[in-house]
């Protein structure tokens, strides 16, 4: 079908099984019990310390304590995930926003006062904790929600250091809220049209060239008038970043990053090597592959997601994509269908484009006694029914993993992207398998695109960061110095056969990763390299692979990456296990070929 799909019949969700409004009495009852529970865990305070020479009622004041601070923690998020998921949905709502920003101080309030637990519980050695878990055998089930709070030791402040921290983040987190707002109200004059931000994102693979280059330029000029608000807030928010590391020794920008998805830096530096040495066989050579299909001898920046098709790009509806995402769930397993099914079901997903909505797609975990809610922009097009895939594999992981309760469900960012990642390799398997030869090539030129976006391209944003990060120890960057390090370092994952044109230095100001979270973005290339391992694996042993993988979902944040893939035989800490992701999107390079 290649209908336009209709906003007013996509799915929104509703969000009253969580509050009624900003006036439902249960969120006061909410936040009155989160701070109880921080009450009586304040109680505590010393006596973790006091009992270190007594295992078993060590053991016992653990078990109490860490409940207490699940309790408080629930308590808070619950009403925290209210908050942004409304505002998300609301970005142009004044009372919406000051409903977000007033939680942020009221939590972090309430959240100062436990401050003391982790502190606390770190000046006690790792043989005294582990005698206490053997006394009390029911409190070793927060090993490993311990093991994660210990990893922060050698970088912890005094109490009263922590805690100005903590009083002052909801001052610094409104740089990041004025970055959301600004790109939230963001409107291109593309012609005669008044395209928001995720409508200007979306033309960009419009089978019309001229839309293209329209909505491109568009952009382009949107974003210059709006860069020196969103590059306050970057050097801003860097400097506040920079500050704190300082105090914490953090040796680089990215270590606190590392430090909270449980991996090495090696690690992490071995990904990024591999994916860079594979730049001029996958990216530079898929893109000089496609100018060539298209005619031309180098595409403009704006051809760079361009179908090869010019026919009107074939379309999805809502119903069309829902039964292909859960089909595609069954063929894995049964009850990976049918726990996506729920979110169908019931009202948990918001799809509907309108004035207002922030642009991007997420699966919000809530609290593990809550259920998720997955967050989308769905316009019909190809790439809309993987990112439908992707955030529903998030919320079957995090349903899976809720049994374990929020602070054991809480999974690094690392293995946090394997099932959404993996969700959308089975829906992408299903559309090729029913492709016929014409639309394969397409089919492929996506995947192979998908890829390089997920791989090439979150790297390139790492590199980025890094470079940024570095250059503000000097000193405030304006527009004109960011945009040439963006130049520079997308030029080189690119390649020569797309033009960077004028304009596009201005793009790195709508990739809100950058201001909300500094250095996510490797988790994504990290994620995608991981689920190809795990789709191979998956290949060789079907049947045997579901319940493993079942196992690794359902144990949440409880095992570390390395332990998580261990069954699999898959060892994450070797380069050559990042060089043969790349090697597998190399031979979808490959077989592109083949067919031009």
């Amino acid at each position: 079908m290649n209908a336009p799909v209709k906003p007013e019949t996509l799915p929104q969700w509703r969000l009253d099984d969580l509050y009624a409004g900003r006036e439902d009495p249960r969120i006061e009852a909410d936040l009155a019990a989160a701070k109880a529970a921080n009450d009586e865990l304040l109680k505590l305070k010393g006596r973790f310390v006091a009992m270190r020479g007594e295992p078993r009622r060590l053991g016992e004041m653990l078990d109490h304590g860490i409940g207490l601070y699940e309790t408080a923690t629930n308590g808070l998020w619950g009403v925290g995930a209210y908050a942004s998921l409304s505002a998300s949905t609301a970005r142009d709502d004044a009372a919406w926003a000051k409903f977000e920003a007033d939680f942020r101080t009221r939590a972090a309030q309430i959240g100062a006062e436990s401050l003391f637990f982790t502190l606390e519980l770190n000046q006690i050695e790792d043989g005294e904790i582990e005698q206490a878990f053997k006394a009390h055998p029911p409190a070793a089930r927060w090993r490993p929600w311990m093991r994660r709070v210990r990893l922060s030791r050698p970088h912890e402040l005094s109490a009263e250091l922590e805690r100005m921290l903590v009083d002052r983040g909801p001052a610094v987190a409104n740089w990041t809220r004025l970055f959301d707002e600004t790109l939230a109200r963001l409107t291109a004059k593309v012609g005669r049209e008044t395209l928001t931000l995720p409508e200007a994102l979306n033309r960009l693979s419009d089978p019309d060239g001229g839309r293209r280059k329209a909505a491109a330029q568009g952009l382009a000029k949107a974003l210059e008038e709006r860069t020196p608000v969103l590059g306050l807030s970057l050097n801003t928010l860097a400097f506040e970043k920079q500050v704190e590391d300082r105090w914490r020794k953090y040796e680089t920008p990215a270590a606190a990053r590392h430090l909270a998805n449980e991996v090495d830096a090696d690690a992490v530096e071995a990904l990024e090597a591999a994916v860079v040495e594979a730049y001029p066989s996958v990216s530079h050579r898929y893109y000089a592959l496609k100018a060539k299909v298209m005619g031309r001898k180098s595409l403009d920046y704006w051809d760079r997601n361009a179908p090869l098709d010019t026919a009107a790009p074939r379309t999805y509806g809502w119903d069309e994509a829902k039964a292909m995402v859960l089909e595609s769930f069954s063929d894995l397993a049964p009850k990976f269908a049918d726990t996506a099914g729920t979110f169908f079901a019931q009202p948990w997903i918001d799809a509907r484009p309108r004035a207002g909505k922030q642009s991007g797609a997420y699966s919000h975990p809530v609290t593990a006694n809550r259920h998720p809610y997955v967050f989308l922009n769905y316009m019909g097009e190809r790439r809309d029914v993987l990112t439908l895939a992707h955030e529903l594999g998030h919320a079957v992981h995090q349903t899976l993993c809720a049994p374990l309760g929020t602070l054991l469900a809480d999974t690094p960012l690392t293995l946090a992207e394997t099932a959404s990642i993996f969700g959308e390799g089975l829906v992408f398997e299903r559309l090729l398998a029913g492709a016929s030869k014409a639309e394969r090539r397409g089919l492929l030129a996506g995947k192979i695109e998908d890829g390089l976006n997920t791989v090439v391209r979150q790297i390139a944003f790492h590199r980025f960061e890094t470079r940024f990060h570095a250059a503000r120890l000097q000193g405030e960057l304006s527009p004109d110095e960011i945009g040439g390090l963006w130049l520079e370092i997308m030029g080189e994952s690119l390649g020569p056969a797309i033009k960077l044109n004028p304009g596009y230095e201005h793009y790195w100001a709508y990739v809100s990763h950058f201001a909300h979270a500094p250095f996510y973005v490797y988790a994504y290339a990290f994620g995608d390299l991981l689920v190809r391992g795990l789709m191979e694996a998956r290949r060789a042993d079907p049947a045997g692979f579901a319940p493993l993988y079942e196992d690794l979902l359902a144990a949440g944040g409880t095992r570390t990456y390395v332990e998580a893939l261990k069954p699999f035989g898959l060892n994450p800490r070797e380069k050559a296990f990042w060089a043969a992701g790349m090697k597998q999107l190399e031979r979808l390079v490959d077989e592109f070929e083949a067919l031009v």
